[in-house]
């Protein structure tokens, strides 16, 4: 599976972006996929993660009410839409697959990666 992540740019806080992640290969609707950022100097974390039917979804506390995650396995497609947007919330934002039904909440859980899109949130 090969991920490519877009969407990202600039934004005034409070503002929203749609990130999008476009996958290859035949069998999408096997992988759960997520969410994860990095910021610079810190580690990446999990952002939200979803089964690969769509029915089960994961959020990191912060950004519970504030994004959804969701798929579309015709497409091959998944997206973040980010509201309410935070100077925290500031950093690189990746894509990831696994190939099994529900998404984790840890990196070194999937198998492909996205080369990351950046979201920028100035105050």
């Amino acid at each position: 599976v090969q991920l490519q992540a877009s969407g990202g740019g600039l934004v005034q806080a409070g503002g929203s972006l749609r990130l999008s992640c476009a996958a290859s290969g035949r069998t999408f609707s096997s992988y759960a996929m997520g969410w994860f950022r990095q910021a610079p100097g810190k580690e990446r974390e999990f952002v939200a993660a979803i089964s690969w039917t769509g029915g089960s979804t994961k959020y990191l506390d912060s950004v519970k009410g504030r994004f959804t995650i969701s798929r579309d396995n015709a497409e091959k497609m998944v997206y973040l839409q980010m509201n309410s947007l935070k100077p925290e919330d500031s950093a690189v934002y990746y894509c990831a697959a696994k190939r099994d039904y529900s998404g984790k909440t840890y990196s070194n859980a999937y198998d492909y990666w996205g080369q990351g899109t950046l979201v920028t949130v100035s105050s």
